[in-house]
């Protein structure tokens, strides 16, 4: 009896081979939840702003055309401050042209949590070297015949730099169909809608009141394009953009999105047409803002000017062109736009 009992004993003693697997898979999962954590916290640190935008490419006002074999030029920065020029244009899928239709320069300051937003007309009378006078519009239209889609967008941000006389660190090409993807992909967004709008273009009729609505990508876009049944014209238009870029960055950067993003950022190239911005410049940028309060950290700001019917050198007629209050421009550029 008493060998029987030993045995049945000696039964429940765990073996030292059993005993040392299960140590060596405890050690195991220990390894890999350190090396996670200091892959996480080197992933952290990379991403933190202060790290991340510390030498960032820049067009500077007046650096002109240059050949194809030109490298990007850059910048040390001391406190993360740059500068986001943002294009909509009417490029097709398959085309390598476009005309700019949209161009709106954001001053990111993530260091403050500051956000200045300037819209620049797309009909602003502008000198293009070898060219002549012309609209802006046609700038990246004709820069990129000549350049190719990469390269000619590369050209147009260094006139509108020139013509603004705002260093230009990044920048962002998207169409309108790109623009309803992105919101579609984020599920629609919130708009603010500052005015009652008609949507007259492609004979449509709709009528979206003034008010905050739930919007989805098509709508917005329908939003972003009118001009002509608004009482401000084109500066309607840009008011209405801007509140699209509000409602944009509010959906993403809501908590319940804000876990999405790496997915959401690789979405992005199905609708960016040209951008210099990496995953990781974009990535840095949206988990570095917090408490995003648009109607506090935003500050949005129009050129002011005057409609004149003027000679085209690209067209050889006259057209509706925007001369731009030269002076007032410079003094929202230097407040806000020179870091």
């Amino acid at each position: 009896m008493e060998k029987i009992q030993l045995s049945r004993k000696a039964k429940k003693v765990k073996s030292p081979k059993k005993r040392s697997k299960k140590k060596i898979i405890g050690y195991s999962l220990l390894g890999v939840l350190a090396a996670l954590l200091v892959v996480g916290t080197i992933l952290y640190l990379m991403l933190k702003p202060e790290n991340h935008f510390t030498n960032v490419p820049v067009f500077n006002p007046g650096q002109g055309t240059e050949s194809e074999n030109d490298e990007q030029k850059t910048v040390q920065l001391k406190d993360p401050i740059f500068n986001i020029l943002l294009i909509g244009s009417d490029q097709r899928k398959g085309q390598s042209i476009g005309h700019s239709d949209t161009m709106i320069v954001i001053n990111v300051n993530l260091k403050d949590y500051e956000y200045n937003m300037l819209s620049i007309p797309r009909d602003s009378r502008v000198y293009l070297d070898g060219y002549g006078y012309t609209k802006l519009t046609s700038v990246q239209y004709i820069l990129q015949a000549e350049h190719g889609s990469e390269k000619g967008i590369q050209e147009a941000v260094k006139a509108i730099s020139s013509f603004t006389g705002i260093p230009i660190n990044y920048y962002a090409e998207t169409s309108f169909e790109g623009l309803a993807g992105i919101i579609d992909t984020l599920g629609g967004i919130d708009m603010n809608v500052p005015f009652d709008v008609n949507i007259s273009h492609a004979g449509k009729g709709q009528v979206i009141t003034a008010g905050t609505h739930s919007l989805d990508g098509k709508t917005v876009v329908d939003l972003v394009r009118e001009r002509k049944s608004l009482a401000a014209g084109e500066f309607g238009r840009q008011q209405l953009q801007k509140e699209a870029l509000v409602g944009i960055a509010k959906k993403a950067l809501n908590v319940g999105t804000i876990t999405k993003l790496p997915e959401l950022v690789k979405k992005l190239d199905e609708f960016i047409i040209e951008t210099n911005l990496s995953h990781t410049d974009i990535l840095s940028m949206a988990y570095a803002v917090q408490n995003f309060k648009p109607n506090e950290q935003i500050k949005y700001h129009q050129l002011t000017g005057k409609s004149q019917s003027l000679y085209d050198d690209i067209l050889q007629a006259n057209n509706s062109q925007f001369v731009v209050d030269e002076e007032e421009m410079k003094k929202i550029v230097e407040e806000y736009f020179i870091n």
